[in-house]
């Protein structure tokens, strides 16, 4: 049985709050659908109107906003973090189960839509004034880089590049999260620095 320490409830629902709009700004109604519980239920339970835990619907709401469990901790008892997080795993694997087919489809949709924004195909060309740097659109000589399929991106990664991305790929979400929450600051850092090398 997964215990949970009470006195951690509020950060717990906030942390819930905050992935729910990271989601798309989900509705109470719209993540009880989506795990399958009654919506009266969902309501009592984010208003902290229930003495108890449900343990599989708390998992089946991590699982579902896909939460790291690292901003969720303290509301876990210790002696509970391993069958909790086995818990979340068996919710994440029914989800990608069920939705399997539907990747397959999103899948050939994004091959096709990535074609259909291939620099050869473009017609015209456009530039625009931001913040007085000149940059254009459909040129061809300057963005060739950028408009590369992810295939031909991946297929320049240098062996150390390719390296990390292996181990990237062998970690568990959490620490895929945390690398990736660390990466989009040095991303920010780097746009920054080179908008301002203009």
């Amino acid at each position: 049985m997964v215990r949970f320490n009470q006195e951690f409830i509020d950060m717990f629902l906030g942390v819930v709050r905050k992935y729910m709009q990271l989601r798309g700004g989900l509705s109470q109604k719209e993540l009880a659908e989506a795990i399958s519980v009654g919506i009266s239920t969902m309501s009592r339970f984010l208003n902290q109107k229930t003495k108890e835990y449900d343990a599989q619907m708390i998992a089946s709401i991590v699982a579902y906003l896909n939460i790291p469990l690292h901003e969720i901790i303290d509301f876990i008892e210790e002696d509970s973090t391993q069958t909790f997080k086995k818990l979340v795993s068996f919710y994440k694997e029914s989800q990608v189960t069920e939705e399997g087919s539907e990747d397959a489809e999103s899948t050939s949709e994004l091959d096709s839509f990535e074609e259909g924004l291939d620099e050869r195909t473009t017609r015209s060309k456009t530039s625009a004034n931001i913040k007085g740097v000149h940059v254009p659109f459909g040129d061809k000589s300057g963005n060739a880089k950028t408009n590369l399929s992810i295939r031909d991106k991946l297929n320049q990664l240098s062996p150390r590049q390719k390296g990390f991305l292996t181990d990237f790929l062998d970690l568990d979400v959490e620490g895929r999260d945390l690398i990736v929450d660390i990466g989009n600051q040095l991303f920010r850092y780097f746009k920054q620095s080179r908008a301002t090398d203009f």
